[in-house]
């Protein structure tokens, strides 16, 4: 193949779009220069970090080395999921939802990729550690969105659930109209990206696999598969969450719990 290398040079010319922007941003009081450049800061810094350790990953490739940057990436997203939410569920349990949630889709998911492609072997970390990113960031999307949706729906909508609670309905249908809101909110960011992907934008593993000197079509194959993973991943994630934050906000009686949700922006 004939790859294309991307140097320091390459690198400093594309950090000037971001000094544009955060000269664009002093110029129209924008307030968002700062937060601009340590952003992109950190993406030089982590990035770099983590292209060293997993150089040494790849060069080692002993599987308790790949489970362990796998654990680590999902809790580091777990931890996202968490902090993104501004009404979460008390104690542990607005941390575990998430990351039970996360863990288990991510884990399906990845195996049946993994069973799909046969690596050899099968923890071979040029390509678990790539699957478990891509499928992290997607299931990460997606139970945050929906979870944070549903939390902050149940205190919105508070009194048209324990209406029909009152009424003798049972919690799963006292529950659907906000679940399958939170759930349709979980779904768009991927839906959109499907949508787009080829007509309006060429997703990055297509355009780094054509840049690497992989055929377009074989590319396209590749890019397709990762997609509909991901799609399925952020599916199962965000309805695994709702339903067990839904089990979490009843009772055995039935009754709604909204005391079992933070009522001061998140902060436990």
């Amino acid at each position: 193949m004939n790859e294309q290398i991307i140097g320091y040079p390459q690198l400093g010319v594309a950090a000037l779009l971001v000094l544009v922007d955060a000269g664009l941003s002093l110029a129209f009081n924008l307030g968002i220069a700062r937060s601009l450049l340590v952003a992109a800061c950190r993406t030089v810094v982590q990035l770099l970090l983590v292209g060293l350790v997993l150089r040494y990953v790849f060069a080692l490739s002993a599987p308790t080395l790949v489970v362990a940057v796998a654990l680590a990436m999902t809790a580091a997203a777990s931890f996202e999921i968490y902090a993104r939410q501004v009404r979460r569920l008390r104690g542990f349990w607005g941390f575990t939802v998430g990351a039970g949630a996360t863990g288990l889709a991510t884990v399906l998911v990845t195996s049946l990729a993994l069973a799909t492609l046969q690596p050899s072997p099968w923890y071979k970390p040029e390509v678990v550690i790539p699957l478990v990113g891509i499928v992290l960031g997607s299931v990460m999307n997606g139970v945050s969105v929906s979870l944070n949706a549903f939390n902050t729906g149940i205190v919105r909508e508070r009194a048209s659930i324990e209406a029909r609670l009152s009424l003798g309905a049972p919690a799963s249908l006292a529950f659907r109209p906000l679940q399958q809101s939170a759930l349709r909110s979980g779904m768009i960011p991927i839906i959109n990206q499907m949508s787009a992907a080829g007509l309006i934008t060429l997703p990055g593993m297509m355009t780094g696999q054509i840049l690497a000197g992989m055929p377009p079509f074989e590319a396209a194959k590749y890019q397709i598969f990762v997609l509909l993973l991901l799609a399925g991943g952020a599916g199962l994630g965000a309805l695994c969450a709702v339903q067990v934050a839904m089990r979490r906000l009843t009772d055995d009686r039935e009754r709604l719990r909204v005391d079992r949700i933070t009522d001061d922006g998140g902060r436990p």
